[in-house]
């Protein structure tokens, strides 16, 4: 095993706390800090020592396929690591997103010489563990609640948006287009209009309303409503986030978002696992390009009934969350004081975050002490991983059997 160097991304929407905290930096730090990435995508691939200078993990993949790799990784998935590794701090909310499958992802991008929509041939299958209380907008809920939520504003211009949710799953393609195409000039007008009818009250059946919304309790989607409209008020996402299930994760929850769904979190830390493509087709709650008619081509209309994952436990003190694809798994190591080690058989190559205490890491090829916020590589061909000590790790690896 080897100390690997993440790389800090420091889009806007970071909090200036969370990765520092990990790491034992000093809080805050200068700017926001949202994502730490562990891996060798090539949009910032974490490094290792090579005499005394850092070297690329992506060009010694490329350099050391078969050794780093291994024939079976190389045939399935070339001279590139599948899965990215990541801890993620939100303080904000992320944009309105979804991922193209596979077939979508390669033709998509063979087809988009200008890399508008496609960057990379590659899927973006994702899941997220919460680290701390995590709020998400995760997959289309029944629409019959979108519907009921929606009416209660009382804005006949949303009148069609109901009309479509009323009729189930078969209208949400025709409610998303509805809000994600309203003209631009109206906009701003819209979302206003949803936050003063709903602080109007609800009607009492005379055509008036019964004084202030805001001095009777909220529903939780006006709440959520108004909070997205504080940072997007002319963002007609701020209804499409109404279609979708608004998840609260504990420490330890996870939820998994396959390609078509429709996704958004809006705060907490997490870590972070995904297959190895920067491909994102916005839907809202962004000042960046929403292509309306490709996002429509690539969604999944589609009710999902439960967006949590459960943990299995598969040893002692051993959990992983079992997801549908090859590229990617991750499993969470605990190790309490006094405990043997926890031995892990699991194809490489590995990466190894620690998130808490301070463990040994060996594959016997060599041992490696970490610290919270600390990273560690191992190639394919070392041997079973060993985790002494004590403390919490997450273990990212491919997703072949």
């Amino acid at each position: 095993m080897e100390l690997l160097q993440g790389q800090i991304r420091d889009y806007a929407w970071g909090s200036r706390t969370a990765i520092a905290e990990l790491q034992g930096r000093p809080v805050p730090s200068d700017g926001p800090e949202a994502e730490l990435w562990l891996g060798a995508h090539p949009g910032a691939p974490a490094t290792v020592d090579r005499d005394g200078s850092p070297m690329s993990l992506t060009d010694l993949l490329v350099a050391e396929p078969a050794h780093w790799l291994g024939e079976r990784l190389v045939g399935r998935f070339g001279t590139r690591l599948p899965f990215l590794l990541k801890v993620l701090a939100a303080d904000a909310p992320l944009s309105l997103q979804a991922h193209p499958d596979a077939d979508q992802a390669r033709e998509g991008h063979a087809a988009d010489p200008g890399r508008v929509n496609y960057v990379d041939p590659y899927h973006k299958p994702e899941l997220l563990v919460a680290l701390s209380e995590f709020e998400a907008l995760c997959g289309f809920r029944d629409p019959a609640e979108s519907a009921a939520a929606i009416a209660a504003f009382g804005v006949p211009e949303l009148e069609p948006v109901v009309a479509a949710l009323r009729t189930g799953p078969a209208g949400l393609r025709e409610a998303v287009r509805l809000l994600l195409s309203w003209p631009e000039a109206e906009r701003a007008g819209l979302v206003a209009g949803v936050l003063t009818a709903e602080a109007a009250g609800p009607d009492d059946g005379s055509g008036s309303r019964r004084g202030s919304g805001r001095a009777e309790p909220e529903s939780s989607d006006a709440v959520l409503a108004r909070a997205l409209a504080v940072d997007y008020p002319a963002d007609p996402g701020v209804l499409v986030a109404l279609l979708l299930h608004h998840v609260r994760l504990a420490p330890g929850e996870a939820i998994w978002m396959p390609a078509g769904n429709l996704h958004a979190y809006l705060r907490g830390t997490g870590v972070e696992i995904m297959a190895a493509s920067d491909n994102v087709l916005r839907g809202g709650l962004t000042p960046k390009r929403v292509d309306v008619d490709e996002l429509l081509r690539v969604l999944r209309f589609e009710v999902l009934d439960e967006p949590v994952v459960a943990a299995v436990p598969v040893a002692p003190g051993v959990l992983t969350w079992p997801v549908p694809v090859e590229d990617f798994a991750l499993h969470r190591v605990e190790v309490a004081a006094g405990d043997a080690a926890v031995r892990l058989t699991l194809p490489g190559p590995r990466v190894v975050l620690c998130r808490a205490g301070k463990l040994t890491v060996d594959d016997g090829m060599g041992t490696i002490t970490l610290g919270p916020g600390q990273a560690a590589v191992g190639t394919a061909a070392g041997g079973p991983l060993i985790l002494g000590g004590e403390g919490e790790a997450y273990v990212a690896t491919c997703g072949l059997r």
